[in-house]
């Protein structure tokens, strides 16, 4: 590249490290810059023709600098500020070019380039360069950002030291860990084995193929009869890519209300109308209700609403239901309704795995799932769908007004989880799943169920025993609802009192006898304490921790009242917690953290 000036003794050019001749196409990884004084029409014999080195100054600064503009349309603005010290401005960039007074034709050129003090070479030798990839990407976290590892190292005491009781959460293993930190993140892998948008992906589809066929293993399901993505980001991201692959918008979808324990990702609204999730907003939905007597599925009015409302989706599964699902009676009204009947296994996918309840699997169309709860997987989403020839008694298929023998879910969910909302696959997270699901469907994991669904039996039985009420009078499952209305309590209040001690639960929407909704629940879970190695006795002390927890939030309650503000400012530096909390320290850190040591 030569970037010479007509009406200058100053000619600017790159050269290679070997210095070939001028305007000979050079390596791009072997750039140097030189400078020489050569004329447009002398000779190469000239001995002005010869490099000559110059010094790089800093910029001098002038009133009238000399504006010129070169025939392929560079503009240099030079300036002599003393004698051999010329100042050009090459794309708006000002150096000044000192030249070596004592310089023979015979030497070669080289720039040196000072900013402030410090000299940097133009071109770093090969190995400072690995030393600089080296510096930026070998660094531990620890050293790379102490801020984030000071705050990480600060959720793994508040892990290790705390009882975790949220139904949605659990502890993942080491392996998974380390499927999340490796180097799959480096990979972009948008499309499905075999046919993706990049190349480089033999592996990466090697990995998800797997994948794919230990979700079918881990649930007894066969290849011919059913079909698995492994890419949805979340359960909420597949519930929507079902949604999208399946229907229109405005098409209508029904599932469990969200105050009944049912997922927001099923289509609610709040009863002033408002839309909170893209269910709501995209699709039309009407839920269906737990009896507020009882807190069961009201199947007679679901199945009045179903064939009123005649929805293309019926949606079983929920969030917060304590409660066997009665898949049977779910297929039953989605046949008399044409519906596609689809259940979202987010809380239970664990317990199915292990054959622990009624297998939705018999009955439903499409299974969704999150993969981080019970199933001890990272934190991502799944789909199951229906291939091959359909039962003559089931609904008419989607979007399509004659009847087919063939499911056709296969190419619509695929084709909505990409292109239509994700990108590229998070092929950490795949790997890590896959990691997860081999240990689904070993007999230890479905040992490490069984006693989940003991230690929510344990922890009910000791609640009930001290008269406290749980929503339908127990559990099926892992998880249980309390009721703290008969206490006082809100489950606002009571959530920030456990946390403060250390125990972290979350609050629930609890209907009333009367069919209104109060805030005065919450939901407890079992399976990350019992990852951690806990038992039915270790629940019966937990169950002694929520007690007094309720206590302390009644004592505070009545000292400075109800409201959020007030009810704050009484559990500051408030002893009964402070010794609460060191009780529950004292007992969690009896067990051992899964994926860490402490």
């Amino acid at each position: 590249m030569d970037l010479s000036h007509p009406k200058s003794n100053l000619s600017l050019g790159f050269s290679s490290h070997s210095s070939p001749p001028r305007h000979t196409q050079i390596a791009d990884d072997s750039i140097s810059l030189q400078l020489d004084s050569s004329l447009r029409d002398t000779t190469p014999t000239h001995p002005s023709a010869l490099p000559i080195p110059f010094q790089l100054l800093e910029p001098q600064t002038t009133e009238n600098p000399r504006k010129e503009v070169s025939e392929n349309g560079i503009v240099f603005e030079n300036e002599f500020a003393e004698d051999g010290v010329e100042e050009i401005r090459l794309l708006g960039h000002s150096m000044c070019l000192k030249r070596r007074r004592d310089c023979d034709s015979s030497s070669s050129s080289s720039i040196s380039m000072s900013n402030s003090l410090k000299r940097v070479s133009v071109e770093p030798d090969l190995e400072a360069r690995r030393s600089a990839v080296r510096s930026w990407g070998d660094a531990p976290l620890q050293v790379a950002d102490p801020d984030i590892f000071e705050l990480m190292e600060k959720e793994k005491q508040r892990q290790y030291k705390g009882i975790e009781l949220i139904a949605s959460e659990n502890f993942v293993c080491r392996a998974v860990m380390e499927a999340l930190g490796s180097h799959l993140t480096n990979k972009y892998s948008e499309g499905m084995p075999g046919a993706r948008y990049y190349v480089g992906n033999q592996y990466i589809d090697e990995i998800e193929i797997l994948c794919c066929e230990r979700a079918l293993a881990a649930f007894g399901l066969d290849s011919e009869n059913w079909g698995v993505t492994v890419q949805p980001y979340s359960c909420t991201s597949a519930n929507f890519a079902v949604y999208t692959g399946l229907l229109l918008p405005g098409d209508r979808i029904m599932g469990l209300d969200t105050p009944s324990g049912g997922n927001t990702s099923h289509g609610y609204y709040t009863p002033n109308g408002r839309k909170v999730s893209g269910a709501s907003i995209f699709f039309e939905s009407l839920p269906y209700k737990v009896n507020p007597q009882t807190g069961y599925i009201d199947f007679d009015k679901l199945e009045e609403r179903a064939l009123d409302f005649r929805p293309k989706i019926l949606i079983c599964g929920g969030s917060s239901y304590p409660r066997e699902w009665d898949y049977a009676r779910f297929r039953q009204i989605a046949d008399k309704c044409g519906a596609v009947l689809m259940c979202d296994m987010a809380q239970i996918s664990g317990i199915i795995a292990a054959k622990e309840c009624v297998n939705p699997f018999d009955y439903c169309d499409i299974v969704t799932s999150t993969t981080h709860k019970s199933l001890r997987g990272p934190r991502g989403g799944i789909i199951f769908y229906r291939k091959g020839m359909k039962p003559r008694k089931r609904g008419l298929l989607l979007n399509q007004g004659d009847e087919t023998d063939q499911y056709d879910f296969e190419e619509k969910i695929n084709f909505a989880v990409f292109p239509s909302l994700q990108g590229g696959p998070h092929n950490n997270h795949i790997a890590a799943l896959a990691i997860a699901l081999k240990q689904v469907a070993t007999p230890e994991y479905r040992a490490y169920m069984q006693q989940v669904k003991k230690n929510a039996q344990a922890l009910a039985s000791a609640l009930l025993r001290r008269k406290c009420r749980l929503v339908t009078g127990g559990t099926d499952n892992h998880l249980l609802l309390w009721d703290l209305r008969p206490l006082g309590l809100t489950g606002k209040n009571y959530e920030k009192v456990c946390e403060m001690c250390h125990i972290t639960l979350n609050k629930i929407a609890i209907f009333g006898d009367n069919g209104t909704i109060t805030p005065g629940g919450v939901r407890i879970g079992t399976p990350a304490m019992t990852s951690r190695g806990c038992l039915e006795t270790d629940f019966e002390t937990i169950a002694e921790f929520l007690l007094r927890a309720a206590q302390i939030a009644n004592v505070v309650q009545r000292e400075h009242g109800k409201l959020q503000n007030a009810f704050m400012k009484g559990l500051q530096s408030n002893k009964d917690i402070v010794e609460l909390r060191t009780r529950v320290e004292t007992f969690a850190t009896q067990f051992a953290m899964p994926g860490f040591e402490i």
